[in-house]
């Protein structure tokens, strides 16, 4: 994996921090190193560079707080959608603010980052673990309902092969939803497929990483897009 050094780099710099996680902006790099598509997005530290991110990405944004130590942002009301203007985006920062400075006053905050929303599609979950037995393993599963509540996810040990990617897809028992289900247009398999398979090596090949998470991965007719991403250090 030619982006291995990149990636490393990345994720040593955030340990020598004594950070046990990388941040979204952080861990979006590192599968945009591996060739994983995500949104235009910019980190921004005050209104002004948030107006101006904006700007230049183009209405609508979404805004998200960066915090090493708030890794599910929505819980603290850290992510806003689909702001159309400047009036929204600067009401949207003034919530985020006092909703993380009551829900959580001793997090670090980094930033913002203001990001180009994502189209409409069929949302997936991708994602890699490192087992003390069985060592680095993919995952895969739709989002939303399908993964909470039914557990509908299937797995296999990395690095996994185009034909072990395809396979783990279709034997989840949303796959449906991916191939046309009551009129739905069929997606994107390859680039589901190529997700999995480009987490599988990173997985593989950067022990550092204990966890890696794209949720959601949103497929379309044509290619997809990680809209979040974390990743767990250790």
């Amino acid at each position: 994996m030619a982006e291995k050094a990149a990636i490393e780099k990345i994720v040593k710099e955030a340990m020598s921090l004594g950070r046990k996680a990388l941040v979204e902006p952080e861990a979006k790099a590192v599968i945009n190193l591996a060739s994983i598509l995500v949104p235009r997005h910019r980190v921004v530290k005050d209104m002004a560079g948030a107006f101006e991110a904006a700007s230049d990405i183009g209405y609508p944004v979404a805004l998200k707080l960066v915090s090493p130590d708030m890794l599910h942002k929505s819980d603290i009301g850290g992510v806003a959608l689909g702001i159309k203007d400047s009036k929204e985006l600067e009401a949207s920062w003034s919530r985020m603010v006092l909703s993380a400075a009551h829900e959580a006053p001793a997090a670090v905050i980094e930033g913002f980052i203001v990001e180009e929303m994502a189209g409409r599609g069929t949302e997936v979950i991708v994602g890699g673990i490192r087992d003390a037995q069985f060592g680095p393993a993919v995952m895969f599963g739709l989002g939303g309902v399908a993964v909470e509540l039914l557990k509908d996810v299937s797995f296999r040990l990395a690095p996994v092969s185009r034909e072990e990617a395809l396979g783990m897809i279709s034997e989840v028992k949303s796959f449906p939803l991916l191939t046309g289900f009551r009129g739905g247009k069929p997606r994107d398999l390859d680039a589901v497929a190529e997700t999995i398979i480009k987490v599988g090596r990173i997985m593989d090949e950067v022990s550092a990483i204990k966890e890696l998470e794209i949720n959601p991965l949103v497929v379309y007719e044509r290619g997809a897009l990680a809209v979040d991403a974390r990743a767990v250090l250790g």
